[in-house]
Formats: structure tokens, C-alpha cells, sequence
């Protein structure tokens, strides 16, 4: 097994009063060559919005983009007519294929704070797609939930990737154990609230790891936790 942490005081900042975003990878104005992703997992950003602050429009093209939301409200807006307002619980992505535009804002009276996730796509110039699943907390209590994956079906959203993301809501004591897909994979785990311990390793609030060279990932919460762990691949 191969493993990296980083810790939440090394991710890079951009501060801009209503947009605070913290980088896992090179993003933006924040470039760490060390730093360009892990895999096919382009952009990690951990993002808080304040009341009125928003993304105007803006556009994308291949490459599968994934917001989870964590606390506030948000809406979205985007060239294929959708436009509707994204609850805590939330998830939504858009396979920006041959492109799309859309925009974000934080319409609630309170802070928004979302994940930000970018993932390289398996096919190049599909027709754009949009898609928001609700995943409520209260439902996700001690059970590792897929919210992403490259299956279609109905409980989840699906992108273009050989990719599966997972939301955990575990209490303290609780132990579960991952298996991966087959061979060319890697696994990122972020944790959102409490501590973990991966593999062996101790991550706390807002740290992340990254493991490769692993069929199963062992997760140990030594208090009450929230995750989330994203699967893809190595390479295309």
C-alpha cells in the first residue's frame, strides 16, 4: 500500500471576502506543482459561500463536475434549463461533455459551504448532462452511501468515469472495511467533521488521504464522523 496525507493547514487559500476556497490540488491562483491531483481526480476544493456571494455564469467542458452540499442553500442555473435550489444533503453533477454554462449563488440567510469535485471523464465530447440527488443525513446514520458512481440507476447520480463516491455518517467506535473495483484504481478520503483512522493512519477534520497499491481500505472512527470517500481511477 502507498499512501499521502494532507493535512487541512497545507491546502492552499483564496480568500475574497465572499468566497473562502481551500485547495487540496492546484487550483486557481493556488499552483503546487507537487500538487496536480491524484489520478483522474482533478480539483478538490472545499468552498464556503457567503449570504449573496455566488459563481456567475461560467462555462465547462469535459470533465465531470461534482458539488456536495454540506450547509446552506444554493441555486443553480445552468444552459440546459435547469434551475433549482440545491439543500443540505444535496448533491449534483454535470458532465459538462461538449460544454455548458451555469451558475451558483448562495440564496439562503446562511453560510454555504460545499465541495467542489472534478474528475477527468472516460468519454471526450458527450452531449452535456445535469443531475441533483438528495441524500439526507438522518438516512445515512452508521452505512456508507454511494452518491456517485458510473451506473446509471435511480438512488444515485451517475457520471461519465469509472469513478463511485460515498458520503459516511458514523458514530464513534464504528469500523468498516472498502473494498475497491478491480486493478488501476485509487482511493481519496476526506473527512468533514471528527477523525479517522485509514489504513492505519490517523486523519482529523479536514485532512485527506490518498491510497493506491491497496484492494481494501480499513476505516476506524474514534469519534462521531463525517466523510467522504471518492474511487477512481489511476489513469484513462
Amino acid at each position: 500500500m502507498n499512501y499521502r496525507i494532507i493535512r487541512a493547514a497545507e491546502r492552499g487559500l483564496k480568500d475574497i471576502g465572499w468566497l473562502q476556497s481551500n485547495f487540496t490540488f492546484s487550483f486557481s491562483s493556488y499552483a503546487n506543482p507537487e500538487r496536480s491531483g491524484f489520478g483522474l481526480l482533478r480539483v478538490f476544493n472545499d468552498d464556503f459561500v457567503q449570504k449573496g456571494g455566488g459563481f456567475g455564469l461560467h462555462a465547462h467542458q469535459n470533465m465531470e463536475i461534482i458539488s456536495v452540499l454540506l450547509a446552506g442553500r444554493m441555486n443553480h442555473k445552468d444552459s440546459l434549463g435547469y434551475s433549482e435550489i440545491i439543500e443540505p444533503g444535496g448533491v449534483q453533477i454535470m458532465s459538462a461533455g461538449t460544454g455548458l454554462r451555469h451558475e451558483e449563488y448562495n440564496v439562503g440567510d446562511d453560510e454555504v459551504n460545499f465541495l467542489q469535485i472534478w474528475i477527468e471523464p472516460k468519454l471526450g465530447n458527450i452531449a452535456p448532462r445535469y443531475q441533483r440527488r438528495q441524500f439526507p443525513e438522518e438516512k445515512r446514520r452508521n452505512q456508507l452511501v454511494t452518491i456517485v458512481s458510473n451506473d446509471e440507476g435511480t438512488a444515485h447520480c451517475w457520471i461519465n468515469q469509472n469513478a463511485r463516491l460515498s458520503l459516511g455518517y458514523f458514530e464513534a467506535g464504528q469500523q468498516l472495511r472498502y473494498p475497491l473495483k478491480p486493478l488501476n484504481k485509487a482511493v481519496f478520503v476526506f473527512v468533514m467533521d471528527g477523525s479517522l483512522m485509514v489504513n492505519g493512519q490517523a486523519i482529523g477534520k479536514r485532512d485527506s488521504i490518498g491510497l493506491w497499491d491497496t484492494d481494501l481500505v480499513s476505516i476506524e472512527c474514534p469519534a462521531e464522523s463525517r466523510f467522504i470517500i471518492i474511487e477512481a481511477p489511476i489513469n484513462s
